[in-house]
């Protein structure tokens, strides 16, 4: 798989998820949640997340459990520009593991993120370009 998430800082452990028995997920993917407490890769912009695959899970290896990542500071790859501080989510490339920044909106003069709830995976902790590597804030969902 491309462009895994790298660990840098644990936060808490790893929960598990339930995952399908026939998938491969690679360690570090980006995983949407598809059902109560189910996880598969995370395909499309702003899908609600569960979190980042914390082991590889071979594909009709018999196991049907995999741990995941909720939060912690992870370097990612940025699918379009990121301001530092900015919510991001998964990206238009999300197969590929990328985040971009969530879209926002301003209303009776505050502002607002489109993206809510698991849909947001956290906040950056640097800039980045197009196919950068930065550094994430992970938080599903907070």
């Amino acid at each position: 798989m491309v462009n895994e998430a790298l660990i840098r800082n644990r936060i808490s452990d790893p929960i598990d998820f339930t995952v399908a028995d026939a998938t491969a997920i690679a360690k570090g993917a980006l995983l949407a949640l598809t059902d109560e407490r189910t996880a598969i890769l995370s395909s499309s912009v702003a899908q609600p997340l569960a979190g980042i695959a914390a082991r590889e899970k071979v594909a009709s290896d018999g196991r049907t459990n995999l741990a995941v990542y909720y939060d912690g500071v992870f370097d990612m790859v940025a699918s379009g520009a990121i301001r530092i501080g900015a919510w991001v989510v998964s990206g238009t490339t999300g197969s590929l593991n990328y985040v971009e920044e969530a879209k926002i909106f301003t209303s009776g003069g505050s502002t607002y993120a489109t993206a809510s709830g698991a849909q947001l995976l956290g906040y950056s902790l640097g800039t980045a370009a197009d196919n950068e590597i930065v550094q994430i804030m992970v938080h599903v969902g907070r």
